[in-house]
């Protein structure tokens, strides 16, 4: 009897420890890399939802949203403050900070003398204009004028000058250039307010000018509706009107020696005393280094004085009407300029007409560069 031997060996149950230990191994490193793939996918679309959401918001916005009205209430504020509706802020005015208003304009200190070294003689001057030919025929008739013709001095001889046509006529073609550059820097400076205030959200830089601004026409509230209110031109007809009724047509003591212009008076400082002036006097008519500097110094001072808001609300009603500045009507608020009140707005007036100054009134710059002309 043939025996049957079992071969345990072949019978016996295989072992699967070792493969036990490599799928958990290989289940385990699956597992990683699967979490890695998911990490890497919800990565991948926050990314994307990230940068794309702005641009899908303002698809919808623009295609699927109700339009938004934005209103601007510049123009109701604005009202509230010629009105005096606005109780806070009823007269401006009397809540202004005029210390700092003259700080970026060259006036003379104690210490300095007016030495008027590059002042040209009259003849010096009338070659220069014939040269270039500058004359008042042509700018009335091109409304332009080269402020490259600007003079920092009149001219000695201007009381020599019998014909007193002749010495009218330069005595404009010298201010005449300097009041209308004045005038459009404030004109850009308006247009600039005019985009801050049409913005929702104003940047750094924005911030920065108003806050320069208000220091200039002394707005100590941040009231950008009184600002609107100062930041304004002055009629080129009723500039050239004042100059000429302050200084004698170029000829007084105060222009020749202190580039003043339009007679303005100072209490600190170094100025010019007047002649007629009693001893317990203190105050002197302010003197500048050039005659750039009296004109912008006659800006800031019809915009920011309280004697002058009463000018400073008709203009601005002119602005809100048709938008031009009517230099005869405008004149009538000026009678606290001089002591002489009514009778002075009314010799104004007469010069005015009698020179027809108004001509002078839509002359503009000639431009230097394509910016410039979009600009004024």
């Amino acid at each position: 009897m043939v025996k049957n031997i079992r071969k345990d060996s072949f019978f016996k149950k295989p072992e699967f420890k070792k493969s036990k230990k490599f799928l958990k191994k290989f289940t385990e490193n699956n597992n990683e890399y699967k979490n890695f793939y998911i990490f890497s996918l919800a990565s991948i679309i926050l990314i994307f939802v990230f940068f794309s959401s702005p641009i899908i918001l303002n698809y919808f916005n623009d295609n699927f949203a109700k339009n938004k009205t934005i209103i601007n209430i510049s123009k109701k504020n604005f009202e509230l403050t010629l009105n005096s509706l606005d109780k806070k802020n009823k007269e401006i005015d009397e809540n202004s900070n005029l210390d700092n208003i003259f700080d970026d304009i060259d006036v003379f200190s104690s210490d300095e003398e007016n030495t008027n070294t590059s002042r040209l003689s009259a003849s010096t001057i009338e070659q220069l204009f014939k040269d270039t030919n500058y004359s008042l025929q042509k700018v009335k008739k091109t409304k332009l004028v080269n402020i490259g013709n600007n003079l920092d001095h009149l001219p000695k001889e201007m009381k020599s000058i019998e014909n007193v046509k002749k010495r009218k006529n330069l005595f404009i073609q010298i201010v005449l250039p300097l009041i209308i550059e004045e005038n459009t820097k404030i004109k850009l400076d308006r247009k600039k307010l005019f985009v801050i205030l049409n913005k929702n959200n104003n940047s750094k830089s924005d911030v920065r000018w108003l806050e320069k601004k208000f220091k200039q026409y002394g707005v100590i509230k941040k009231d950008l509706s009184t600002l609107k209110v100062r930041m304004d031109e002055i009629p080129v007809s009723l500039a050239i009107a004042q100059a000429a009724k302050e200084t004698g047509w170029g000829t007084s003591r105060f222009a020749q020696k202190g580039n003043a212009l339009f007679g303005q008076w100072t209490w600190t400082g170094n100025g010019i005393k007047p002649a007629a002036a009693d001893n317990n006097s203190t105050h002197k008519v302010a003197s500048f280094k050039v005659l750039k500097a009296s004109v912008k110094a006659y800006h800031r001072n019809i915009n920011t004085h309280s004697s002058y808001k009463n000018f400073r609300r008709e203009r601005a009603i002119q602005r809100d009407n048709d938008g031009k500045l009517n230099s005869l009507e405008l004149v009538k608020y000026l009678d606290k300029y001089a002591e002489t009140g009514i009778e002075y707005t009314k010799i104004l007036s007469k010069i005015i007409k009698q020179n027809s100054l108004t001509e002078f009134d839509d002359v503009k710059i000639l431009p230097t560069s394509k910016k410039l002309k979009s600009l004024i």
